[in-house]
């Protein structure tokens, strides 16, 4: 803000501490002080620039652009980045030149519309609003413009905008469409030729002649260019170097449409007769050189466009060295006709040339660029001022442009030397005969500088023509052009004078000339001298008296004098003859006039000089009708005077009334063709300013009264029509004599004759147009088309009243349903007069007016002229909005009552695709903008019933629905759509005081017309062109200035009729429930504050109203709207929170709807919370995962809700989540989830069980069979054939005994058949199971602090998983640790991510219990159906002991339960319950239930030491050297853990038979049974939430270990156990190196199922001696992690699976694999007698208590093996090789 400005340069930057002393820290010529007004002074100030409007339109422009370019760049986009920023580099150019001020005015003109033009076409390009601007480029205000104005000024912005991107289009893709495009409203052009260079090896000066020439007509276009070229090969005038160029103007549309237009150019050499000849020779000759042609006619038709590129002409040199023309003399009968003589006329040269397909140029020609400029040569030098300046020379045409223009004044007489024959007397050869060309006039002075050889010099007196060597009938064919001033044309002629001319100078200076001829520029008639060609008389003679003119003007000039005259030979002066007795010689030439002042026609002539020859009058006036065109402009003044005179002064002769009034017609006919419609100005500047006839109008007005009355005559029909289409200027004729008249003589008794004359003139026409439609049908159209053109001269000298009452008459007399169209288009052009604009005028044209609209717009009408009926009204429509027209009220009245509903009734009925919808809208919008408020009472009041007005309003609510829902107006129609909206409003509103004030009590209550309101206002309010928000902040600024936020007004007006409604409430719920919605959720506060209440309103009258008392209905049809709303965009966290606070306030205070009303709006802000979340994910998160999430979280809430038409809605989109992602298994839960809403029965299907892609079924049962096999087929591809086998045993029963399909039948259990053997044959990885938690409030809702459980896809590590979610969530933070983290993250902005692999608790059916069950089968529950999940995390209790790290590690084990059972309807769930177990005083205290279960786990912990210390010592008799180190530091590390375990869990020995060797089972171990009736007991009571088994006992990023419980004992157990086995089969190994990882090999493995029998005794397996049996705790069947210690080869080959026989080896399930006991370290299971170590049970087993020991007999044997199979069977766990 500028405080004050200091007067020095720049003050200090030193700030004073005071407020007061503080003045600015910046210099003075920094600051640039812009003009600007400031409105409303202080918060809300309004600054408004002092510039130009179009300056500050830039600079908004400039902006709004620059946002959108950044856009552009982000969104690479490239083609529409580097147009934008060619547009706005161009924009701030042409800105800086306006506010320069520097610009005239006319430029500044000119530039204002290229900065609007590329405005508008930019912001087309760039989808942005449409401007709409007046006639001189300013923005049009749509307050100060009419509906009417406003729209045509829509249309024509549009269809300009349209045009110039078709016609960039064109110039990208067609070069002919461009030059068509650019030149079509082009009348006159001209040809841009700029001189480059001249190559050629002349050695002599030259001058060169180019012009336009048509070869197919073999005649010149136009006059030369000449260009004087030095013999140094530089231009004669140095300083035209580089500036040579000419403008060749005045073609014509028709000289572009020519087939072939060649540039051409004659060169003539100056110098010496011959080439290279020496200093004694004649100089100064003009001798034929050669000629250079180029075909230009693309060029003419717009093909080429290319100013800067040089075309080059090659030139064909036709004059020869003297030897060369000797040896062509002796050849000459040899040579054939085509080839090129030296001394052949230039022309037939030129011929020649085109005609040849090739030049032997040598390389000479001439280098030229060329252009097409459009324009003739006033708007070419404005266009292309930068081509064309003064120094440009100008050849103008050989002729008239296509347009000529009342002030182009012209006088050229283009002389052309055609041939000439010559004696050569007492020559032995042909004379070199020179013709001199000059003008003298009758006193023989000669006009100075009257010849222009051409364009580029000024004039010369004398021209010498070219001498062409010893030919006797030389052929010139050279133009030139005399220019004389007009007063000076009757005296003078042109002489022409003949010479021989010879190569030797001392000869040449001694000849004279031999010859003369001349021709008179006048004939003695007065004319000029005709175009054409003339022989002219060659006069010779030796004295000087030839060349006097006073002896030879005497006689004749031409041939054609000389036959006519036949002089006497008396007469004849002394040695002067004429050539006709003395000689044969001859010369012809050819002239033509290009003049718009001398005429060459003798019957226009007798007219204008009529009075020295007034006996041909007549003669002459109908001659008058056959004379150019050209001729009689030139004389418009002259003639039209001449006409007039001869009226006036022969008024006794009615003949020459009728003939001057039919030459008068034929005058302004002409004006009014296109050549000549330049002189309409002309015509009219001699009406108002020259025309003085005073009578005239009598004589006028009579005869063309006679012409009308007389029209069924048909030798005048074409006189009456001519006249029609004159009646314009015949009426200015007329009235401006009657003006004159009254002005002279005032008014007098005549008065009544002339008005009688005007009211007889229009009785005639009414008779006429009362007459059969075949008839005259052209007069009768002529009529309705130039009538009304006399209107406001007539209106001058006659009562406006009357008139338009004769007008009425006029119209009125057409019979109806004939002419309709011209009726309509008379009627207004009528309008368009200013008689319309007069009041009283109006009083009596406007009844009429809308009597025929409304016949036009009739609902019976059989074909209505919509277009002329539309531009009928507009143009009404127009005048009455204007304010110079006088009071329009009632005028307004009479459209709306006669008019307004008809016009709606067209829209209505009119299609969209229409080309006149928008015109009839206008209409209706400029009737309703138009009528005030007493208008709609008025109206209303108009209609007779009730019933009409209901009707009305239905109308007008439906059609207003229809034109917000489909606009009718283009989307960049901003400111017609805005106007159109205002209109809108005030009208519904109008109407909206109707329903209440006639149809609001019981009675007279309209249901639907309070309906048809409600869904109007809505939509209204809902329209996407008032939706504020969706715009950039410069348009939002914009329309809040200009027309508020309609959205508001209308808002609060559906309140208010709201609560205006009543008891009448309850008949609109649940119908508007959704509208209201629709408003509620419009992001604007005020108006949700308002209308949110409304809800509460309906909850409270459904409640009191229904009978039911609750609100039932309401609350479902607000849930089923809202999804569908917040589904389609709206809504957002802040009205959830208005929302939820507004209806718990009124709640509240609700005496009953206290409880159940916060309930549901406390349901109500839950479901928006989930609806919210899927959106968000849904529209920006590329996550399936996350789309999953959201659609899980709505689709519970619909189910809680019993609302199955939107859960099957959402369980479906998830169907195609998982489909599209592959899960197949989860897309078959998801479609289980809708089959188990069906029942096997014939009920029919409900619409909403049907969804979107469902089978055309009737009944449930047909449907939920098409949905299970839907199912099975993804259960298949799924690999889960468990599940697949299940439903269709369910099925088959349907097919069985239900609806007997054997057929279908028997497929499924084909199907079936095939999932058995999958089962057991095909391999099916097991997939990993991992814990993820969520923390931090950057995630969503449905994730923050949340822990889910997520089932790994096949073969997936932990690593890869951990890596697929971060770049879900690229700004997350992986937690190194997988302890639970605290408060500060939970509740810290950010998003950090826990990761760790857990392991399944495996959950068998209770049918397996106590069976054979193969590993293939057991396989499937180890990972599937499985809800608890184990995770064991190590740490550290007290001080690290140097000497033994484990002294101080304890391990916390943790069991998670998740919310489902997996696998299921989503990969992942979130978990619902975590318990964690300790050893520790703490647990026991808090947990005093679970004393026995912990003193049952120290004892386990304490058996591991005897089994350890048998280990160490097998580990010792087995090691070698290598291995003592390691031996030893087991050994002592062991006597560590032994003293602490025995000390804090006791002792506990083995008996010595327990590890006695079986000789027939070298190397394997067995463990007799420990029979303990408290353990048994305690190891199968089940421990659930106690303690969590895990797949890791290390950190989160240390390497999982699946087969680990985290045991401080483990790793010596494991080595314990695996050398038991044979260690030659396999190399002793750390467990993780045991185990291969499952992504790098098949995971594969042979084993034999062991048999764990916990029947009786029976012979052939057990002692009759043995007393006890395992208990059931005891029974292990997991071995995925068992070493496969084969002790012989397998029977079959890895790849080769057995046969399935019955007799495959099974393993015995028990209870004991569900519990979820406390666990202790595992210890091997003890395998069954004679069993191989391989068919062991899985050691590690975290499912399943590990054995203890048993007391056993020392002396008895252990039982026999089962006869056993070694299984083929590959299993499906990695760890198991």
């Amino acid at each position: 803000m500028l405080l004050k400005m200091w007067s020095s340069p720049c003050r200090s930057a030193t700030l004073c501490t005071s407020w007061r002393c503080t003045r600015g820290i910046f210099p003075e010529t920094y600051i640039h002080l812009k003009e600007a007004t400031v409105e409303d002074l202080g918060q809300h100030e309004t600054v408004i620039p002092g510039e130009l409007p179009l300056v500050q339109e830039l600079t908004s422009t400039l902006r709004e652009w620059a946002v959108i370019w950044r856009k552009l760049y982000v969104d690479n986009m490239v083609t529409l980045f580097r147009q934008l920023q060619q547009m706005t580099y161009s924009l701030i150019e042409w800105r800086s030149q306006i506010l320069s001020g520097t610009l005239p005015k006319d430029e500044l003109a000119e530039l204002k519309k290229k900065v609007t033009a590329k405005i508008d076409h930019g912001n087309r390009m760039l989808g942005l609003d449409l401007v709409v601007r007046d006639d001189n480029g300013n923005i049009l205000d749509p307050d100060e413009t009419s509906t009417i104005a406003l729209f045509k000024a829509h249309e024509v912005a549009s269809k300009r905008i349209e045009e110039k991107i078709q016609e960039e289009k064109s110039i990208l893709q067609n070069l002919d469409l461009r030059g068509q495009s650019v030149f079509s409203a082009v009348h006159t052009y001209g040809l841009y030729v700029n001189f480059k260079n001249f190559v050629c090896n002349i050695g002599e000066d030259a001058e060169l002649f180019m012009a336009l020439y048509d070869p197919d007509q073999s005649t010149f276009i136009s006059e030369n260019y000449l260009i004087r070229w030095g013999s140094n090969g530089m231009p004669k005038e140095i300083e035209k170097l580089n500036n040579l160029q000419a403008v060749f103007t005045d073609l014509s549309s028709t000289d572009l449409i020519r087939p072939r237009i060649s540039l051409v150019c004659q060169i003539v050499r100056v110098g010496h007769m011959e080439l290279k000849e020496g200093k004694k020779h004649t100089c100064g000759l003009r001798r034929p050189f050669g000629v250079a042609v180029m075909d230009i006619t693309d060029i003419i038709h717009g093909k080429v466009d290319d100013e800067e590129k040089q075309h080059f002409i090659p030139c064909q040199q036709i004059a020869m060295e003297t030897y060369i023309r000797q040896r062509q003399l002796i050849m000459s009968p040899l040579i054939t006709s085509h080839v090129i003589g030296e001394n052949e006329p230039l022309t037939s040269v030129l011929n020649k040339v085109i005609a040849a397909k090739e030049v032997n140029h040598k390389g000479q020609g001439l280098w030229v660029s060329l252009k097409l400029l459009p324009g003739d040569l006033t708007q070419v030098q404005k266009n292309f001022s930068h081509l064309v300046d003064r120094s440009t020379a100008i050849a103008r045409k050989m002729g008239f442009p296509e347009i000529i223009l009342p002030g182009d004044v012209r006088n050229d007489i283009y002389v052309t030397l055609i041939h000439g024959e010559f004696d050569k007397g007492k020559k032995k050869t042909p004379k070199n005969v020179e013709v001199t060309m000059s003008v003298y006039d009758e006193e023989g002075e000669l006009l100075e500088k009257a010849i222009h050889p051409g364009a580029g010099y000024e004039g010369i007196s004398e021209y010498k023509s070219v001498v062409y060597y010893q030919v006797k009938q030389p052929c010139w064919y050279e133009t030139v052009k005399v220019s004389i001033a007009i007063e000076e044309v009757t005296r003078c002629h042109i002489r022409f004078t003949f010479r021989h001319r010879s190569s030797q100078e001392s000869r040449d200076k001694s000849e004279r000339a031999f010859g003369v001829a001349f021709v008179k520029l006048m004939n003695p008639d007065g004319t000029t001298l005709q175009d054409g060609r003339h022989d002219l008389v060659v006069y010779k003679g030796d004295n000087k008296k030839m060349e006097d003119t006073k002896f030879y003007l005497t006689l004749p000039g031409t041939k054609a004098e000389l036959e006519e005259k036949e002089l006497q030979p008396s007469k004849n002066l002394a040695g002067f003859t004429p050539s006709k007795e003395s000689t044969k010689d001859s010369f012809q030439i050819a002239t033509l006039i290009c003049s718009t002042k001398l005429t060459q026609n003798v019957d226009l002539l007798g007219l204008l000089n009529w009075r020295s020859n007034s006996q041909n009058i007549k003669h002459h006036l109908k001659k008058l009708m056959e004379v150019d065109g050209g001729e009689i402009v030139k004389f418009l003044q002259d003639t039209l005077d001449a006409l007039f005179n001869i009226m006036m002064e022969m008024s006794d002769n009615e003949t020459y009334d009728f003939l001057v009034f039919d030459a008068l017609v034929f005058i302004i006919s002409l004006i009014g063709d296109i050549k000549f419609q330049h002189f309409n100005p002309v015509l009219e500047t001699y009406i108002y300013k020259h025309f003085s006839a005073t009578l005239a109008y009598v004589k006028l007005s009579k005869v063309l009264n006679f012409y009308v009355a007389h029209a069924d005559d048909s030798s005048k029909t074409e006189m009456l029509f001519a006249a029609l289409k004159a009646l314009k200027y015949l009426f200015r004729f007329i009235i401006q004599s009657r003006v004159l008249y009254l002005r002279f003589y005032g008014q007098s008794e005549d008065g009544d004759e002339f008005n009688d004359s005007i009211r007889q003139l229009f009785l005639a026409f009414n008779t006429l147009m009362d007459r059969p439609l075949e008839e005259a049908v052209k007069i009768k159209g002529a009529a309705l088309k130039y009538l009304p053109s006399i209107i406001n001269d007539v209106k001058l000298v006659f009562d406006p009243g009357e008139l338009s009452m004769l007008f009425c008459k006029f119209i009125q007399s057409i019979p109806d349903n004939q002419l309709v169209r011209q009726k309509l288009n008379c009627m207004t052009k009528i309008v368009e007069s200013s008689l319309f604009q007069q009041s009283e005028c109006r009083d009596v044209l406007l009844p009429l007016l809308t009597d025929q609209l409304s016949g036009q717009l009739d609902d019976n009408s059989s074909k209505p002229d919509h277009e002329a009926s539309s531009q009928l009204l507009s143009s009404i429509l127009e005048v009455l909005d204007r304010k110079d027209v006088g009071p329009t009220g009632k005028h307004v009245e009479v459209i709306m009552e006669r008019l307004l509903r008809r016009i709606n009734r067209t829209v209505i009925g009119m299609s969209r695709q229409s080309p006149h919808i928008g015109s009839f809208v206008a209409c209706m919008i400029a009737i309703l903008r138009q009528m005030e408020d007493s208008h709609y009472s008025h109206y209303i009041s108009t209609f007779k019933t009730r019933q009409d007005i209901i009707d009305f309003l239905m109308e007008t609510f439906i059609m207003f629905k229809d034109l917000i829902g489909k606009n009718v107006y283009a989307k960049d129609w901003m400111v017609m759509n805005m106007t159109q909206s205002r209109v809108f409003l005030r009208a519904i509103n109008q109407f909206a005081e109707v329903l209440t004030r006639c149809f609001m009590d019981q009675a007279s209550f309209e249901l639907q017309l309070w309906n048809n309101y409600f869904h109007l206002a809505v939509a209204f309010l809902t329209h996407e062109s008032l939706q504020l928000e969706t715009f950039s902040q410069a348009k939002r600024n914009k329309i809040v200035k200009k027309y508020g936020d309609m959205r508001k007004e209308i808002g609060f007006r559906i309140r208010d009729m709201w609560y205006n409604l009543g008891p009448h409430k309850i008949k609109f719920i649940p119908s508007m429930v959704g509208p209201i919605l629709e408003v509620t959720l419009t992001p604007e506060v005020e108006l949700r504050k308002a209308t949110i209440p409304i809800f509460f309103d309906m909850m409270q009258c459904e409640f009191n109203l229904s009978g039911t008392g609750n609100f039932h209905m309401f609350e479902n049809e607000l849930i089923t709207k809202l999804d569908q709303e917040v589904e389609g965009g709206k809504g957002d966290e802040q009205y959830k929170i208005l929302l939820e606070k507004l209806l718990l306030e009124h709640c509240r205070k609700h005496k009953y709807l206290s409880s159940s009303g916060e309930v549901f709006a406390l349901l109500v802000s839950s479901l928006l919370e989930n609806l919210l979340d899927y959106r968000t994910i849904i529209m920006h998160d590329e996550s399936k995962e996350n789309r999953m999430s959201c659609t899980v979280n709505v689709l519970n809430f619909y189910k809680e809700k019993k609302r199955e038409d939107i859960y099957i809605r959402y369980l479906y989109k998830l169907r195609d989540l998982h489909r599209d992602c592959e899960n197949y298994t989860e897309a078959a839960y998801t479609l289980l989830l809708h089959a188990e809403l069906l029942q096997w029965s014939d009920k029919p299907c409900v619409p909403h069980l049907l969804q979107r892609d469902s089978y055309y079924v009737y009944t449930q049962q047909e449907l939920k069979e098409k949905l299970y096999q839907e199912i099975i087929s993804y259960f298949d591809k799924g690999k889960m054939w468990e599940k697949a086998i299940k439903l269709s045993k369910e099925l088959a029963e349907t097919y069985e005994s239900k609806v007997f399909d054997y057929e279908g039948l028997g497929n499924l259990l084909k199907k079936r058949a095939s999932f058995y053997e999958n089962i057991i044959k095909a391999m099916r990885p097991q997939p990993e199971y991992f814990a993820v938690g969520y923390y931090g409030q950057g995630f969503p809702s449905f994730l923050r602090n949340k822990i889910f459980i997520y089932r790994g896809k096949e073969y997936e590590r932990r690593e890869d998983f951990s890596l697929r979610l971060l770049t879900q969530f690229p700004n997350a933070e992986k937690m190194t640790s997988t302890t639970p983290p605290g408060e500060d993250i939970k509740s810290s902005p950010k998003q950090y991510m826990q990761c760790f692999t857990v392991k399944p608790v495996m959950s068998l059916p209770p049918s397996y219990k106590d069976k054979p069950v193969p590993e293939q089968i057991l396989n499937y529950y180890r990972a599937n159906e499985v809800q608890q999940f184990r995770y064991s995390r190590p740490f550290r209790k007290g001080e690290k002991d140097p000497d033994n790290e484990f002294a101080t590690m304890w391990i916390e084990r943790t069991t998670y339960t998740t919310a489902y059972t997996f696998p299921g309807i989503l990969k992942w769930f979130e978990v619902k319950q975590i318990s964690t177990a300790f050893f520790t005083e703490k647990y026991l205290q808090e947990h005093p239930e679970d004393q026995e279960k912990v003193e049952l786990l120290k004892r386990l912990i304490a058996l591991q030491m005897p089994l350890l210390t048998e280990g160490i010592r097998i580990h010792g008799e087995k090691l070698t050297e290598q291995l003592k180190p390691l031996h030893d530091r087991l050994s002592s590390c062991f006597r560590e853990l032994k003293e602490k375990v025995e000390k804090l869990y006791g002792v506990i020995t083995l008996p010595a038979n327990l590890t006695e060797r079986k000789q027939s089972r070298t190397g394997s171990i067995v463990l007799p049974y420990i029979m303990s009736s408290t353990l048994r007991r305690l190891s199968i009571t089940s421990v659930a939430s106690s303690v969590v088994s895990t797949s890791s006992n290390s950190s989160d990023n240390a390497p999982s270990r699946p087969g680990s419980d985290g045991s401080v004992l483990e790793p010596l157990l494991e080595r314990r156990a695996s050398s038991g086995a044979r260690s030659e089969d396999l190399p002793l190994k750390e467990d993780n190196e045991n185990r291969i990882s499952k992504f790098k090999r098949k995971d594969w493995t042979l084993s034999k199922s062991q048999v764990i029998s916990e029947k009786a005794a029976e012979p052939d397996l057990m002692s009759p001696t043995r007393k006890a049996q395992r208990p059931k705790s005891l029974q292990l069947s997991d071995n995925r992690l068992t070493p496969f210690h084969c002790s012989s080869p397998p029977q079959s080959t890895p790849l080769s699976p057995p046969p399935l026989t019955p007799k495959a080896t099974r393993t015995l399930s028990s209870p004991s694999l569900q519990t979820d006991g406390l666990v202790t370290a595992p210890v091997p299971p003890p395998p069954p007698p004679k069993s191989k170590p391989y068919e062991s049970s899985q050691r590690n087993s975290t499912e399943i208590p590990p054995p203890l020991p048993v007391r056993r007999e020392a002396k008895a044997p252990p039982p026999p093996p089962p006869k056993t199979r070694k299984s083929g069977i590959l299993s499906a766990e990695p760890g198991s090789q």
